[in-house]
């Protein structure tokens, strides 16, 4: 199957080029374990890891001093290491507070790389205050929090709470911090070691050793979670285990953007993205630690009976610490993102469901897929095309012969209101014939080799070449290839897809770029790694909004580019998804705990393929997925080239009909998903959620990763296993719980799990009492066309008669809900027997048939309503039904109100 798109190549030459390539790719097809190193074969993990250093770090007391904005800096010196062959002697330490309760920890020195574009230009800096010093510690207040320094050595407390006893975060308890100084070559340095290899690969590392090592202590800490991106348990399990004999070592966690196919689903590896960021949990906390660093990185994790500890060490770069106090996970959460920014505002069209596959061969197979979309009614908003559509794996082109009207293909789908997406990669094929590499290679765009000259490496192209996306300037040239004058064939209706990004190539070191290539300004590759796909993908978004700009067309748009590289400040930029996933059960599973780890490490917008990238599922396990896969915040299918066809008409109608169900569900939910992205966009809060997001006290919930939030509102309980006949749903708090889809109502106080039967038609997804949550309910082929329907308003009473919730309404695609603040924001209270309708901001200025109420649902009422009073208007048309619990439903039809107005109705009844 590799061979199918290189035999489209031109020339013999070409194809004997692309058998070369294939010898390679063999070694990459699954996971080999031999082919990606471990800690054991990294230099730096190994002198670094678990090793107090010999020598210690003690901060000068005579150098403290504070600026006037409370940045306290000071140098730290190391004792007991010879200063021999050092271009830099002493490190500098700075230490800074900012406004929502964070904490900055960096220690460095002149000329180490400092990651850029990551952290967000408007810091609120707050002072830190003295508040006492002795000859060995001192402390500093800001806010409601303290923060104790201790000279020698060095070792920062952190307490969120001024008057508590206990730090919240402990920065070098256990003495680990380490910090490999710069030396010149020659000499003592033992620079003629410096060189290493890996499998055939060297690495001739001339800045010698730069390691660093830190340890960040949670006290009283049982579970932690994030650092992702990897196949594992939601709550990270220990690689490091205590015993009255010593310890047990385990592989690490590692950190290192690599292109994994068919990885395992329980494996400490890291796969395509890195987000260094972790989250500590116990009763009544939450907090959290953030190292800026784009290198090679490993963590170790191991829990004792003072809490949970963290080693994390890093091939180079500074430390550049951060700290949330928390207390509350939407606190660590708003903190991080403070720091690092939120989530993108998404196009409504993102929302819905995108039907990907590698590949659609041709221009008939497309219209074909958007036709059987529209005969079977099952909603669509995305189709996509996969490598195969290109001239030759030179992207922005097409291939003339399968393609040879792309324009008229995405103007067919943009008339009945869907898009196409199509593959850009960031290598560039090395073809003097093709505009976009002549350009940047005649521009020197290109990262260079060791010793200069351009990187040459292997994809699917054959020999590439890759953009130096370090460079600004760069980045900036991209970003103008996506307006449809230079991209020919493409229109305003159509958005990217940038895979291969960590970078892939597949006859590089562990099947990527080589560490001591070279970026803008001599940077080396080490440093960027794990930013490289992330600068590629925030230069991509940018030329769409560039795209936007220069249209006449239409306002510009909001971006819209997926990737599979990630890094911190990924949220800000677009959607990722969890790669080259497998068509089975274990990898279903996993799916959750790897969206829930993205979403609480601030990257909510993702999701996994639908039915594995690999491998042929079977119609229980696919029906079981998409199930899963609607409550995904990014939902996508997508096969491999050598799969079945799998789109959802293709197993029967039994297996179409639930399928189509379970998408009609999620387009029935979108006012409510929508909503929820513009809480993540203001606040960075997940749209997935784990059980203890909202419930932070029910200690049972740390751990589960097989049952989710959907937003505050909704409880989704999957089917995960095959045959299943019931699933035991645990719920939480002492909630009611509503069957979203049938009529049973749940007391979490009195049953907190309970076995609910399942049939091959749902899975089970309960409302939360309490909660108010706007749907449209009309069945439509794609978002646009559900534009002007009527919503539906769904009441889940609590307890005491309560709900709230609230509904967030834009244009759904273009800037100006933040430019000119055309957007409609609404609060729904119940309360009193009395549903309100608060509007907070009303800029939309469209008439009212588009936000007219058809529907207005209350579950839970412990009375019957036998009148309604509107005001000056009459309802109508209402009725009260009595459930099996003995409780009321009532239902409102046609009450004439609309979103864009205060309304209130008093409901009467005995």
């Amino acid at each position: 199957f590799w061979a199918l798109g290189w035999t489209r190549m031109r020339s013999s030459g070409a194809i004997a080029v692309a058998l070369s390539v294939l010898a390679l790719l063999g070694q990459a097809l699954a996971f080999k374990a031999n082919e990606f190193k471990t800690c054991s074969q990294s230099s730096f993990c190994q002198r670094l890891r678990n090793v107090p250093p010999e020598h210690k770090f003690v901060l000068r007391l005579d150098t403290v001093a504070a600026d006037e904005t409370g940045f306290v800096t000071a140098k730290i010196a190391v004792v007991g290491e010879s200063a021999e062959g050092l271009y830099h002697d002493d490190l500098d330490f700075a230490l800074a507070a900012y406004g929502d309760g964070v904490v900055r920890l960096k220690v460095s020195q002149p000329g180490r790389f400092e990651v850029p574009e990551v952290l967000m230009d408007d810091l609120k800096q707050v002072p830190l205050v003295s508040v006492s010093k002795t000859g060995s510690q001192q402390t500093l207040g800001f806010l409601d929090s303290k923060v104790v320094l201790t000279f020698d050595p060095i070792k920062v407390e952190v307490y969120g709470n001024k008057k508590s006893t206990s730090p919240t975060v402990v920065f070098n308890e256990n003495g680990l911090f380490d910090f490999e100084r710069q030396r010149k070559p020659g000499g003592a340095s033992g620079s003629e070691s410096w060189p290493e290899t890996f499998g055939s690969h060297s690495d001739s590392r001339p800045n010698g050793p730069m390691g660093l090592s830190i340890d960040v202590h949670f006290p009283g800490v049982s579970h932690v979670f994030g650092i992702p991106e990897r196949a594992t348990a939601f709550s990270l399990k220990p690689t490091k285990e205590l015993s009255s004999n010593g310890h047990t070592l385990h592989e690490p966690y590692r950190l290192y953007n690599l292109d994994v196919f068919e990885y395992l689903h329980d494996h400490p590896f890291g796969l395509y993205g890195s987000i260094p960021f972790i989250t500590a949990k116990k009763s009544g906390s939450t907090s959290g630690a953030f190292w800026l660093n784009a290198a090679e990185m490993y963590v170790d994790v191991w829990k004792g009976g003072e809490g949970t500890s963290t080693q994390w060490v890093s091939e180079s770069g500074v430390v550049d610490l951060f700290f949330f106090v928390g207390p509350e996970p939407k606190d660590v959460t708003r903190q991080y993102a403070a720091m690092t920014g939120t989530t993108q505002m998404p196009q409504l069209f993102s929302l819905g469901y995108h039907q990907c596959r590698w590949n659609y061969k041709d221009e008939e197979d497309v219209a074909s897929v958007d036709r059987n979309f529209d005969l079977h009614g099952i909603p669509c908003d995305v189709i996509w095309l996969d490598i195969e559509h290109t001239d030759g794996k030179r992207y922005m082109t097409w291939d003339k012969a399968h393609f040879p009207t792309p324009e008229k293909m995405q103007g067919a789908l943009e008339e009945k209101g869907r898009k196409m997406v199509t593959i850009v990669d960031p290598h560039i094929k090395k073809d003097d014939s093709y505009p976009v590499f002549k350009e940047a290679s005649g521009k020197g765009y290109f990262v260079k080799k060791k010793d200069g000259t351009d990187f040459d490496g292997w994809c699917w192209p054959g020999s590439s070449m890759y953009l130096d996306m370090l460079d600004p300037e760069i980045r900036k040239w991209w970003a103008t290839l996506f307006v449809p004058q230079v991209y020919k064939g493409s229109t305003e209706s159509l958005y990217i897809w940038n895979d291969m990004n960590e970078p892939s190539v597949f006859n590089g070191p562990e099947i990527t770029m080589h560490k001591d290539n070279l970026h803008h300004g001599g940077v080396e590759h080490r440093e960027v790694h794990n930013i490289y796909g992330y600068l590629y993908h925030m230069a991509t978004a940018d030329g769409l909004v560039y795209r936007g700009q220069k249209s006449k067309a239409k306002p510009s748009d909001r971006a819209f580019v997926l990737s599979r590289a990630f890094f911190s400040g990924t949220q800000r930029v677009g959607p990722i998804w969890t790669g080259d996933n497998t068509a089975d059960w274990d990898h279903l599973r996993v799916s959750i705990p790897m969206c829930l780890t993205l979403g609480v490490s601030g990257l909510t917008f993702s999701g996994a393929d639908v039915g594995g990238f690999f491998g042929n599922p079977d119609t229980e396990l696919l029906t079981r997925w998409y199930q899963l896969g609607i409550f995904y915040p990014f939902f996508r299918a997508h096969a491999h080239i050598d799969t079945k066809r799998r789109e959802p008409w293709v197993h029967g109608e039994e297996t179409m009909s639930r399928i189509r169900s379970a998408i009609q569900l999620r387009y029935s939910l979108m006012p409510y998903l929508y909503t929820l992205f513009h809480q993540a966009h203001k606040d960075g809060t997940p749209v997935m959620r784990p059980i203890w997001y909202e419930f932070p006290n029910q200690e049972a919930a740390y751990s589960t990763q097989d049952a989710f939030l959907f937003g505050q509102a909704l409880l989704v309980s999957p089917v995960l296993e095959p045959g299943a006949k019931s699933v035991r749903v645990s719920l939480p708090g002492d909630d009611l719980w509503y069957d979203l889809l049938g009529e049973d109502v749940h007391d979490a106080k009195v049953s907190p799990s309970v076995d609910v039967a399942v049939t091959m038609d749902s899975i089970p997804v309960h409302l939360r009492g309490g909660t108010i949550v706007p749907r449209r309910m009309r069945p439509r082929r794609n978002t646009k066309a559900m534009t002007h329907d009527p919503y539906t308003i769904v009441v889940a009473l609590d307890k005491v008669q309560e709900a709230r919730g609230s509904v967030y309404v834009d244009d759904g695609s273009s800037f100006d809900y933040k430019e000119k603040r055309k957007f409609l924001r609404s609060t729904f209270v119940f309360k009193h027997y009395r549903l309100e309708n608060d509007v907070y901001h009303n800029g939309l200025y469209f008439s009212n048939a588009s936000t007219m109420v058809e529907k207005i649902v209350v579950r839970g009422l412990t009375k019957k309503i036998s009148a309604i009073d509107a005001g000056r208007m009459t309802i109508k048309y209402f009725e009260c039904t009595q459930d099996k619990s003995g409780l009321w439903t009532l239902v409102i039809k046609k009450p004439g109100l609309s979103l864009t107005e205060n309304w209130s109705l008093k409901m009467r009844g005995h």
